[in-house]
């Protein structure tokens, strides 16, 4: 069996991954060590042959947050390690793993060679689904930002996206009526533009939500903004893209390990930047060390 799986979503990053399966099929075939390269064309497909794999396997996963995201499951099931190989639009994974920027080159060579580590896994519980997410959870008014900018332009990438679709969203701006409960304590009751979890420090493409965030902590962080009209969104966005938002008054950040949240009004949700539909009601808990990752 091969020492390191190779898959490749070729659809990432807009069909950037795409283009270089050529190159990384030759650098696996000039390998030493023999190294399956696996095209990801379907994900239910994808999810299947890598529930066949050994457990324990090395997968080196070419994309973004989003494949990461798709494929967590089986990763999770399997008991596979994790390599990142940063080829998507978010990244925000990468970011947290240390190796965003870093050449396809480089982080294949890296996540053939370095030692695993572990990752707190975040998971969302709904009456409808149950599911993982490794870097955010978001729950109002990102998440529905998120979903603009998965159907933004196609020549759009990374921050720009995001933020183009933040401005869209904000033409129609949406808050909601939450009751926020931490670890069985409440912490908050009232108007929210979003109630959201990091795992990373980083969602959005890049956006320094929780800077303190750390991904092995046997906890999750929780980012709150309450009552916001469209000027004073206005006036945080770049404070937020500057960490400057947590000493705002109506932001609040809090470690936990379980949360519930309860809303009259369906609540839009994204994992990961994938939306995956509303809820009334959610609970998200951590899976401290669930993944092991390849990262520096």
């Amino acid at each position: 069996m091969s020492s390191l799986v190779l898959v490749i979503n070729p659809h990432a990053g807009g069909g950037r991954a795409g283009r270089i399966v050529p190159a990384m099929r030759a650098w696996a075939a000039a390998r030493n060590e023999a190294v399956t390269v696996h095209v990801a064309e379907g994900v239910p497909a994808t999810l299947s042959w890598l529930q066949s794999l050994p457990r324990g396997t090395r997968v080196a996963l070419v994309g973004g947050d989003g494949s990461v995201n798709q494929l967590l499951p089986a990763l999770l099931a399997n008991d596979l390690c994790l390599a990142l190989i940063p080829q998507g639009s978010g990244n925000d994974v990468a970011r947290a793993l240390g190796i965003f920027g870093m050449h396809w080159r480089d982080a294949l060579e890296f996540a053939a060679q370095a030692h695993p580590q572990e990752m707190d896994v975040g998971w969302l519980h709904t009456t409808d689904q149950q599911r993982p997410f490794l870097s955010s959870l978001t729950v109002g008014f990102d998440s529905a930002v998120g979903f603009k900018a998965l159907h933004g332009p196609s020549w759009l990438r990374g921050l720009p996206r995001y933020l183009l679709a933040t401005f869209r969203e904000l033409a129609a701006l949406q808050t909601w009526d939450m009751q926020v409960t931490l670890d069985g304590l409440p912490i908050h009751d009232g108007t929210t533009l979003f109630a959201s979890t990091l795992n990373t420090p980083t969602y959005g493409s890049g956006m320094p939500a929780v800077p303190h965030a750390q991904i092995n902590d046997g906890e999750l962080d929780l980012l709150v903004a309450g009552r916001f009209n469209v000027a004073q969104t206005l006036v945080m966005l770049p404070r937020l893209l500057m960490a400057k938002h947590l000493s705002h008054p109506r932001v609040l950040t809090r470690r936990f390990k379980t949360l519930e949240i309860r809303s009259p009004q369906a609540l839009p949700l994204a994992t990961d930047g994938e939306y995956v539909g509303e809820a009334t009601r959610l609970r998200v808990q951590v899976a401290p060390g669930a993944l092991r990752v390849i990262r520096k």
